[in-house]
């Protein structure tokens, strides 16, 4: 894997998610290159989808390699950046979860569901996601089928 000092990875999240986004940032400010921030900063209600569909773009034009998505249940806001080519959005609860979603699919953000994790679990998913490498392999030829041709 790349060295994660030479990163540049997006977060995106709603309202449910902006207390962790701001401790993940914090948390991982010294890891990655640099952290762009495509979500909202209040804990005003929004809609996940303005603020992951900005993620996925800039995943697809190489502007960040990875990133972390966050929603109260990371299930809608994992829907939205999957709509995007290239986006392999993997929802993770357990650090394992994360682990496999890096290693069998190639999943290129961890979605959080916020309402679910505490802090602390969250950066130990995230951890998980961002130190583990894919295996290719037959792996490899199950992610190829995924995109729309």
């Amino acid at each position: 894997m790349k060295d994660l000092k030479d990163m540049v990875i997006g977060i995106a999240n709603d309202h449910a998610g902006t207390e962790l986004k701001f401790y993940l940032m914090e948390q991982l400010k010294s890891v990655f290159k640099e952290i762009k921030n495509f979500g909202t900063d209040t804990n005003d209600s929004c809609d996940y989808p303005d603020f992951a569909h900005p993620l996925g773009e800039a995943i697809e034009k190489g502007e960040c390699e990875m990133g972390i998505a966050i929603c109260g249940t990371a299930n809608g806001i994992s829907i939205t950046l999957n709509k995007h080519q290239g986006v392999r959005a993997g929802l993770s609860w357990r650090p394992e979860i994360a682990r496999l979603a890096r290693a069998h699919n190639n999943a290129n953000i961890v979605s959080l569901p916020a309402r679910f994790l505490s802090n602390e679990e969250a950066l130990d998913i995230v951890k998980a996601f961002f130190s583990t490498d894919f295996e290719g392999g037959r792996h490899e030829r199950r992610v190829e089928k995924i995109a729309v041709k």
